[in-house]
């Protein structure tokens, strides 16, 4: 089960240009999923087994950006099997939505983002119950990081371990200065399993994540944004503002261009400089011949704003 769903991960990226096809059913029924649905309002209802993940797409001016919002404020937002379930749902969801350009990751708790795992829930587990558990987060968490649209993470509050892997997995992250961050995991005898030994190098270098997971500390919002972990550290309270501001400038481009760019991006940051470029090349060359590369060139021309289709 959980080679499959790391197989789809891979291959969200790929469907740049494709819509992306959603996990197999059987995969969703074994964890208890039931099937969602868009609403032609504000609010874009899951009808999912969990009621601490909900999905909204934004109206109006703001058409195209999604939101994901944590709810789940007697745990702090710890994930345990039932937010996962709705995890799992929402981005599948956000990637069968033709209609998004962006996503934004936030949480209706005050002064908490994601406490990591649910560890309560945790000690009631077999170790194959544990082992299947980790590995559907690791899982998961590759899928956000593989969905062919921009994603933004809002951190206000508290940000450790899955909680942290999770805001990692996006493709921009803004913390409140109150923010606190932290892969705790070796105070439990045990890793970073979701992700957090992989992606924290590669965002703020080898010594660095290393100081950061050998010691399980934990950072500061300031000390986030000096070391690169985060790309905005705004006053306490206003990460949503400056995400919801991004994502509605995001929100204006091209929305295959966003695509391509963030492909271009992700797999050639893993390839030698020729290499690298020759993908660039064919991520520019899928765009040359599209209604929104000309609606594009007309808007400039005629200085006015361009109504981009994704076509």
């Amino acid at each position: 089960m959980v080679v499959a769903f790391v197989a789809i991960a891979k291959s969200v990226g790929q469907q740049c240009l494709k819509r992306s096809k959603p996990y197999s059913n059987s995969y969703f029924s074994s964890y208890g999923v039931q099937k969602w649905q868009f609403q032609s309002h504000r609010t874009l209802i899951l009808q999912s087994a969990s009621e601490s993940v909900k999905l909204e797409r934004l109206s109006d001016s703001d058409s195209g950006i999604l939101e994901v919002k944590l709810d789940r404020p007697e745990a702090r937002n710890a994930i345990g099997k039932d937010m996962l379930r709705g995890l799992q749902q929402a981005f599948e969801a956000v990637s069968n939505e033709r209609s998004a350009n962006v996503l934004m990751i936030c949480s209706s708790v005050p002064k908490v983002f994601c406490a990591g795992a649910d560890l309560k829930e945790r000690k009631t587990m077999i170790l194959s119950e544990v082992q299947d558990f980790v590995s559907t987060l690791r899982s998961t968490f590759s899928y956000l990081e593989a969905l062919h649209i921009p994603t933004i993470a809002a951190i206000e509050g508290i940000a450790l371990g899955g909680g942290l892997e999770m805001a990692m997995s996006c493709d921009i992250r803004i913390c409140g200065e109150d923010a606190v961050m932290g892969l705790p995991e070796t105070g439990l005898a045990i890793i970073p399993g979701a992700g957090g030994t992989q992606r924290l190098p590669r965002l703020v270098g080898k010594s660095i994540a290393k100081d950061i997971i050998f010691t399980g500390r934990k950072i500061s919002g300031k000390d986030a944004g000096s070391i690169g972990l985060v790309n905005y550290c705004v006053p306490a309270g206003e990460a949503r503002l400056k995400a919801l501001e991004l994502a509605r400038d995001i929100n204006q481009k091209g929305p295959l261009a966003l695509r391509m760019a963030k492909r271009a991006i992700d797999q050639g940051v893993e390839l030698d400089a020729e290499s690298g470029l020759a993908l660039e090349w064919d991520c520019y060359e899928q765009l040359l011949d599209t209604k929104d590369r000309v609606e594009g060139l007309a808007a400039f021309a005629e200085r006015r704003k361009p109504q981009y289709k994704g076509e």
